[in-house]
């Protein structure tokens, strides 16, 4: 088994593998299996099954307790947004995990490594190694870092409008200013970071930072929605 994955899970997240195997099988591809059948390894396939249910169910509770006023289908296309394969093939990515993934040869020499839907597959696979590894919580702990942040942030704010909701709550016993105001930016202009403060007449009610204006100002929002319903 790869020594640095083991390494970095633990550095990173906290988590060390109880059964090693289970993590190997879920970083092995079918095509790497197809070329070395002598060593009867097993493909992660059926851990991206169970990954696949264990990751929509923990999202799926997430929304459904942190939107109480979300309708269903606006739930169910927030959740798709979170779940879908460009988007855990960047999670993947930004765990590193196309670094230790084994693929046959032709699997690796047409790009395999860099393809959003072997990435995705590979994402789940793992999610599915843990919760057999370990339970649940340990699951849920690992994507409240990973995922988690992202969504309360507003990196998937197209499906969940923050400033309108905080307008419309604030507004409720009467016209209010608010006020979103640009405190700090810092990182080279590909990798910008906004951090913004939004105000209530006058008043500091919410944080927040983004890759973007609009996504600070939708994760400022959300921090002061949450504040409000503290």
């Amino acid at each position: 088994m790869d020594n640095q994955l083991q390494t970095m899970l633990k550095e990173n997240f906290g988590i060390v593998f109880k059964n090693v195997s289970l993590l190997e099988q879920a970083f092995t591809h079918s095509s790497y299996v197809n070329e070395h059948r002598n060593l009867n390894l097993a493909d992660n396939e059926r851990l991206e099954f169970l990954g696949d249910a264990v990751l929509e169910l923990l999202v799926s509770r997430y929304l459904y307790r942190q939107y109480p006023d979300l309708p269903e289908g606006k739930l169910t296309k927030m959740r798709a947004s979170i779940v879908r394969e460009e988007s855990l093939a960047a999670f993947a990515k930004e765990c590193r995990f196309d670094a230790a993934i084994k693929l046959g040869k032709g699997e690796e020499n047409s790009g395999g490594r860099t393809r959003p839907s072997l990435l995705c597959d590979l994402f789940e696979a793992f999610l599915g190694a843990l919760y057999l590894d370990q339970d649940l919580e340990t699951v849920k702990a690992f994507i409240q870092k990973v995922i988690f942040p992202k969504v309360a942030a507003g990196a998937f704010s197209h499906e969940m409008d923050y400033k309108t909701r905080l307008q419309e709550v604030l507004q409720k016993g009467g016209d209010v200013h608010i006020d979103y105001r640009l405190v700090k930016e810092e990182g080279p202009a590909h990798e910008r970071i906004f951090w913004t403060e939004v105000y209530c007449d006058n008043r500091l009610i919410g944080k927040g930072q983004g890759k973007s204006k609009k996504l600070a100002e939708q994760a400022a929002a959300n921090n002061a929605l949450e504040k409000l319903a503290e």
